[in-house]
């Protein structure tokens, strides 16, 4: 069960979260705000694991009351305007939808929700465990044993995956390492990270990968090779 608060200083708007949550078997909406402020307050002292916010308030907005946030939250904004879709999703929100919000769109977002949930609360094995990452405004679900390897390009990575389409996310390889188990990722140049157990063999500074050729960098060459030659 998904413990939930909505804040929208719309009364109407709240009503229909109230409904959508009442018709979902896996929502508790245990309270409503149409002050952001008593939201904050309420959240410091009984955390809830989901926020339907809405974005276009006028004591605060939605995006500063996430910003507010003193633990981490799951959020879905909710709110007439597609304009803020894009800050939203920087701001590592569930989902976005825009009223009048529809049963089966809602029940969309609450499923992302759950298996986000599902996914924080279990420790997989590496041959089954998945990390999120956020691309093209979608939570995208990617099975850590497919990852090829993945490339630094500024502020985006380009994650290379097995029989899939790859993948571009815009965040740091830091960020992108701190995902990924560390006993079968490495980082081995300051723009590629690589699965250790996909490594067929090296030739002076490039380590073979299936077909592809990953440079070595000499301020990661140390660490790689103490792990290559165990």
């Amino acid at each position: 069960m998904i413990n939930a608060i909505a804040i929208d200083d719309e009364p109407l708007a709240l009503k229909v979260i109230i409904s959508l949550c009442e018709k979902h078997p896996d929502i508790n909406l245990q309270k409503t705000f149409t002050q952001p402020g008593e939201a904050l307050k309420h959240l410091r002292k009984f955390p809830a694991d989901l926020i339907f916010c809405d974005v276009h308030m006028p004591a605060m907005t939605g995006i500063n009351l996430v910003k507010s946030l003193e633990q981490k939250t799951l959020v879905i904004f909710t709110t007439a305007f597609s304009e803020y879709a894009a800050v939203s999703y920087e701001l590592n929100a569930i989902d976005y939808l825009l009223k009048p919000i529809n049963q089966k769109r809602f029940t969309q977002a609450i499923a992302k929700a759950q298996e986000y949930l599902d996914y924080l609360d279990k420790r997989e094995p590496v041959k089954d465990q998945h990390i999120f990452v956020r691309a093209d405004f979608t939570l995208v679900k990617i099975p850590v044993a497919d990852i090829m390897y993945i490339e630094g390009l500024a502020d985006y990575l380009r994650i290379y995956i097995n029989g899939r389409k790859t993948i571009v996310a815009r965040m740091s390889m830091k960020e992108m390492a701190d995902k990924l188990p560390s006993n079968d990722f490495i980082r081995v140049h300051r723009s590629f990270i690589i699965p250790m157990s996909k490594v067929k063999g090296v030739r002076g500074a490039m380590i073979q990968l299936n077909g592809q050729e990953i440079p070595i960098g000499k301020t990661y060459a140390e660490e790689f090779f103490a792990r290559y030659n165990t």
